[in-house]
């Protein structure tokens, strides 16, 4: 029986990420420049607290004042708090499956409660290139 590949090997392992005190304003050029559509948030000691995406953002279109977002916010005031999360371990057929039941587009990977890496449908894109006898 052939091993499920597991998404340690296919994980973005250099993701950027934002503090909670980080102003709001500063996440959505954040999220710009480094063209992603979310990224964690972690404390002082690197502990993931949440996440903060292109939905929560839209929120700024909701609550702003005669067209102008609030400024003055910070991420954690936006931030997604209940993150799912995936250990490295995990095979890609079942991040597969989490993708289809759900709207990420990405997930953290954590160990021991610090962000090791990212996984995308983009990433599972290349898993289903790597492993296609279509060539």
């Amino acid at each position: 029986m052939k091993s499920m590949p597991k998404i340690g090997t296919y994980m973005d392992t250099v993701v950027p990420t934002l503090s909670p005190d980080t102003r709001i304003m500063e996440a959505v050029d954040f999220l710009l420049r480094h063209r992603v559509t979310g990224a964690p948030v972690v404390d002082s000691d690197g502990e993931l607290v949440g996440i903060i995406t292109e939905t929560d953002l839209l929120k700024l279109v909701t609550e702003g004042v005669q067209g102008e977002p609030p400024t003055d916010a910070t991420v954690a005031e936006y931030m997604t708090r209940d993150v799912v999360t995936v250990p490295p371990t995990v095979d890609i057929y079942y991040i597969a499956g989490m993708f289809l039941a759900n709207k990420f587009r990405r997930l953290p990977v954590v160990e021991n409660g610090k962000i090791v890496g990212a996984i995308t449908r983009f990433d599972l894109l290349r898993v289903i290139r790597t492993h296609s006898n279509i060539r």
